[in-house]
């Protein structure tokens, strides 16, 4: 049994002020009497029932407003089933954080773009195991596998590019992504990789990396991020300014698609954020195709019957203050 308002049954605790009212009232009602002698009290009479009985109608009355109140707070009744056919999904998605991600053909630029549509992706999948790994010419785990996606979210806030040696370590991101999900229990594990360059730094190839993912069963989903041609980049200017130049766009796509290739995933392109966005949702409907889940939840609403208890305690109150009980003056 739930209620849909809790909070109305705080209206109970009303009961005990309307009780001492009742206990005072009552004491002030005995009447006195003076007489001369007490010899025709000297025999005491036995208390009938009606004195006890008194009480009733609002014993009843009480009944009848802790009643109502539970009405109001709408006690209901839930059937709920959840048939799952997998345990789940892990994802571990691997950013670059290169300089070369201040590009601005996305904007505001490449890696705002890419940790707002990701923030954007880990809310849509509440249920699933989510780390991040990040990389440029080094890489560390920024966060571990967790279903506290609040943390993740936070962490997210605190990326940015310099973090590490500036250059691009693509196998070394990949390495430590598989690491970290290798061991995994759930039945499907997933990396996606995004980047804007080409691999040149690193002790472990792109390739070397993803044989390895291959081996550990771990699927992994490439995105090579950037427009084609040139691209705006800010440079910093010896006075505090900012200068915009045209840099080449270098992403090694038949790096990136052998990757993807060899875990059984899949390449793409993101040339602007709606391309960007469009991406990682297709990938959200492809690994939601690997977990079957039924859901069922029924509520009900079960007042009825207390309802019909007021309605009887009330009708029984309002006979008995006419009837046996009824108050003569």
């Amino acid at each position: 049994m739930i209620f849909a308002n809790p909070h109305y049954l705080y209206l109970l605790l009303l009961l005990i002020p309307l009780a001492a009212w009742y206990v005072l009232k009552a004491r002030k009602k005995q009447a006195s009497i003076q007489v001369s002698a007490m010899q025709a009290f000297k025999t005491p009479k036995a208390t009938t029932w009606k004195v006890y009985a008194r009480h009733l109608p609002f014993v009843l009355r009480m009944i009848a407003v802790a009643l109502v109140i539970v009405i109001l707070a709408r006690p209901q009744s839930t059937n709920s089933w959840e048939n799952r056919s997998t345990e789940g999904i892990d994802i571990v998605l691997v950013m670059d954080i290169s300089g070369s991600m201040l590009a601005e053909d996305l904007k505001p630029n490449r890696l705002e773009a890419a940790k707002n549509v990701a923030a954007a992706f880990i809310n849509g999948r509440p249920n699933d195991n989510i780390g991040l790994v990040v990389f440029s010419g080094e890489s560390f785990t920024q966060c571990p596998l967790t279903t506290d996606h609040a943390v993740l979210l936070n962490l997210f806030k605190d990326i940015h590019s310099g973090m590490i040696n500036d250059g691009t370590a693509i196998g070394l991101g990949l390495a430590n992504a598989v690491s970290r999900i290798k061991d995994s229990q759930a039945k499907s594990r997933v990396i996606i990789l995004l980047t804007d360059g080409s691999n040149n730094m690193g002790e472990i190839a792109p390739v070397t990396a993803s044989e390895i993912a291959r081996t550990f069963g771990v699927r992994v989903y490439t995105i090579g991020v950037g427009t084609r041609g040139e691209a705006p980049y800010p440079f910093q200017t010896p006075f505090g300014g900012v200068q915009y130049r045209n840099i080449p766009v270098d992403i090694d796509e038949p790096t990136l698609q052998q990757i993807a290739s060899t875990t059984g995933g899949q390449y793409f392109r993101a040339t602007d954020n709606s391309s960007l966005n469009a991406i990682y949702q297709e990938i959200d409907r492809m690994e939601k195709i690997k977990i079957s889940v039924q859901q069922y939840s029924r509520k009900q609403e079960e007042y009825k019957p207390l309802a019909l208890w007021l309605f009887a305690i009330l009708l029984l109150e309002l006979l008995l203050r006419n009837s046996l009980l009824r108050n003569i003056p």
